[in-house]
């Protein structure tokens, strides 16, 4: 199993229990999208909250796109989700003592609150007690910093035959320490491999989210899906001197409001929910107001919430606030739009099967149906855990130069013009990567660029098949749903 976050602990623990897993993670195992995860997971677990409730909010968000059944695998399962991960040592905020009701927070798009959260370290604290978990597992084994190279398929192996099918025997990883490619044979191999952030300039994305599973699969034949729905988190702060830093939308959950810099609450006229509106539909308006006014950020305003009570529900992002100068009760809060989550990936079954046999993914880089054409805020944490340096110079160039083209040209805003040109510059690239990949000694920064520029030409692809706008895919030429586009994208690599 390749992948050491929510998904990929999740899905060892549970399959520990019918025979040994080895997890393989390019970094250390701490290093993860999961612990980056502030605002929580939503689970129907109120008794005034309803499964037909979460599923409708979830295909209101996925507009059109989602498949209904994964959407109503993902909520009715959700409670025993919540529940094992609970046994598994996840300890989320509860209203009193240990044994008093959950504190329930309400993110965007949902009709109500429903998501479970660790004050704002609800990743931090899901990645801690299952790593704890899995390192006490006598039938599960951990290596560290190994980077997953290839897939084990039939074309890698000696003697294959023409009539071979195509099938995943595990995978191959480079030990960076050593210099050595490694083979992990397995009977079933997993990809929990993470999102693509790194394919953009900005993200909230921690520097592992390149697209390695999702290249891998492609490269092996998979049938990939919906590359071209990426969400872009509204509410980044913006401050350039400094890391990139969410700002969870619970703070808007609790009663923070976006304004421009001419201190315009601009959502009022947006949508019906207002500040808690659909990720897409609140990055699209943060987008164009600063357009509009020429600005390099909008403003959030915490002043409707009680002295103290930001300290006290989301003491990280105040003590983050504060290292940028700011108090966040007092000041506006300067924030932007950030490339955040992938909703398409590999295509998978509802059992996480994808289309090689004995290849299965989950997490961020599956495609599941369950998000559609955009994430339903917290759905992610909860869909990982129920479908369980000589050329160092020319590299960083590359992958500056991918970052900045994907930015500019596949953005949140699309056109059909500046798509063919990316695909036109995209296409360049690949071949000078491939040619660079084969000629000269393999490195982590290598593989990366070369899975980033594959990933970015994925997104492309499946941008340019998409004649309509829907969800987080909107696209200048043609503004508008089409009647007959509610499918999928799907994309297949002929190896």
């Amino acid at each position: 199993m390749v992948g050491s976050g929510i998904a990929g602990l999740t899905y060892a623990l549970e399959a520990a229990a019918q025979g040994t897993v080895c997890i393989l993670t390019k970094s250390l195992a701490e290093d993860t999208s999961t612990r980056w995860a502030q605002g929580g997971i939503a689970a129907v677990i109120h008794p005034d909250d309803r499964f037909e409730c979460h599923v409708e909010d979830t295909l209101t968000a996925g507009d059109g796109v989602c498949h209904r059944d994964a959407v109503e695998v993902l909520v009715h399962e959700g409670p025993q989700a919540i529940k094992s991960l609970v046994e598994w040592g996840v300890q989320f905020t509860r209203v009193g003592g240990r044994k008093s009701a959950y504190d329930l927070h309400r993110e965007g798009g949902h009709g109500t609150a429903r998501i479970l959260h660790a004050r704002d370290l609800t990743g931090a604290e899901i990645e801690r007690a299952l790593l704890e978990a899995v390192r006490n597992h006598p039938s599960i084994r951990l290596v560290e910093n190994r980077l997953a190279l290839e897939l084990v398929t039939p074309h890698f192996l000696v003697g294959k035959r023409a009539e071979d099918p195509l099938a995943c025997h595990g995978v191959y990883a480079l030990d960076p320490e050593s210099g050595l490619i490694e083979t992990y044979l397995a009977g079933a191999t997993i990809l929990c491999t993470g999102g693509v952030g790194q394919v953009y300039q900005h993200t909230t994305n921690p520097n592992i989210a390149t697209g390695d599973g999702i290249a891998m699969a492609w490269r092996a034949g998979a049938r990939i899906a919906n590359m071209e729905f990426i969400q872009f988190h509204p509410t980044m702060l913006y401050d350039p001197a400094r890391p990139s830093f969410l700002i969870s939308e619970a703070v808007r959950g609790e009663g923070a409001i976006l304004r421009d810099s001419r201190g315009v609450a601009f959502m009022e006229n947006e949508h019906p929910l207002k500040d808690l509106a659909p990720r897409d539909i609140v990055a699209r308006a943060i987008d164009r107001r600063m357009k509009e006014l020429g600005d390099p950020c909008v403003y959030l305003d915490l002043s409707a919430l009680h002295h103290g009570e930001a300290r006290k529900k989301f003491p990280t992002i105040h003590a983050r606030c504060l290292e940028s100068g700011l108090r966040m009760e007092k000041d506006l809060i300067p924030v932007v739009p950030s490339a955040h989550y992938l909703c398409g990936g590999i295509d998978t079954d509802l059992n996480g099967q994808t289309s090689i046999p004995g290849l299965y993914a989950v997490g961020e880089c599956a495609h599941t149906g369950v998000h559609g054409a955009n994430r339903l805020a917290s759905n992610s944490l909860l869909e990982a855990v129920v479908f369980a340096k000589r050329e160092e110079v020319i590299i960083r160039h590359e992958l500056d130069s991918v970052r900045r083209l994907m930015w500019d040209y596949v953005g949140i805003v699309r056109c059909t013009d500046r798509l063919l040109r990316a695909r036109r510059q995209l296409r360049s690239l690949l071949v000078e990567v491939e040619d660079f990949y084969k000629q000269t000694v393999i490195t982590p920064s290598l593989l990366e660029l070369r899975n980033i520029a594959r990933t970015a030409s994925l997104i492309v692809e499946c941008a340019l098949r998409r004649k309509e706008s829907r969800g987080l895919h909107s696209t200048l030429d043609f503004p508008e749903h089409a009647p007959d586009a509610s499918r999928d994208t799907l994309l297949r690599h002929r190896v």
